[in-house]
């Protein structure tokens, strides 16, 4: 008896793909706006505040891949997780490389002073320090090599580096702080999803959709 064949993909662009093109569209922005002038009056502080909204935002979706696909029971959602946390992390590299290499001019006397003793940049560089821990170990042999119960407790940082990374944000605005407000509160929402026994974001309470 011949076996049945497996369903045809539909042709189109793989969501990874679209995800990460998606992601990259900002910095393609920023690079338009600083060859043409369009950074306003101060360039370096509109490309650190440019590179680190985008970081948070990146990273904020990232932890809503898991809770979209339990709603939506859409499985290959899952796809775009890793790209998105990538894409966070590169935004986070050039928000900090700004901040060393043209804002402190290379100083590194007064970066780690800065870092030591000013709140929101030690928020911010510990951030930073867990995500890097994250790409790191994002291949698929990472796995393998941590085994299972190690690489989980690796990935589990992008819990308090999201909380970080709005602290550094809210630290670090002075008269407005409604954005990082609300990032905080879309963090909130998507960890709470996350205890054991939620019911936020479960499309079927009887045929709950897999992690």
């Amino acid at each position: 008896m011949s076996q049945p064949r497996p369903t045809p993909r539909k042709p189109g662009v793989e969501p990874w793909v679209a995800a990460t093109l998606l992601a990259a569209l900002p910095l393609v922005k920023i690079l338009v706006d600083t060859t043409t002038g369009q950074l306003g009056a101060d360039p370096v502080e509109a490309l650190i505040r440019r590179t680190g909204w985008w970081a948070l935002t990146l990273l904020v979706a990232t932890l809503a891949v898991t809770p979209v696909r339990r709603f939506t029971g859409w499985n290959r959602i899952i796809t775009i997780r890793k790209p998105l946390g990538l894409m966070s992390f590169l935004y986070a590299c050039l928000h900090f490389l700004l901040y060393v290499g043209i804002d402190q001019f290379f100083a590194f006397s007064y970066i780690i002073e800065d870092i030591l003793e000013r709140p929101y940049i030690t928020a911010g560089f510990v951030a930073l320090l867990m995500l890097l821990a994250l790409a790191v170990t994002s291949r698929r042999d990472s796995i393998r090599k941590l085994g299972g119960k190690r690489w989980r407790r690796i990935h589990f940082l992008i819990y308090p580096a999201s909380l970080l990374a709005v602290l550094h944000y809210y630290w670090l605005v002075k008269a407005d702080t409604r954005p990082p407000l609300a990032f905080a509160g879309v963090v909130m929402v998507l960890l709470l999803a996350r205890l054991p026994g939620s019911r936020l974001f479960s499309r079927s309470l009887s045929t709950p959709v897999p992690r």
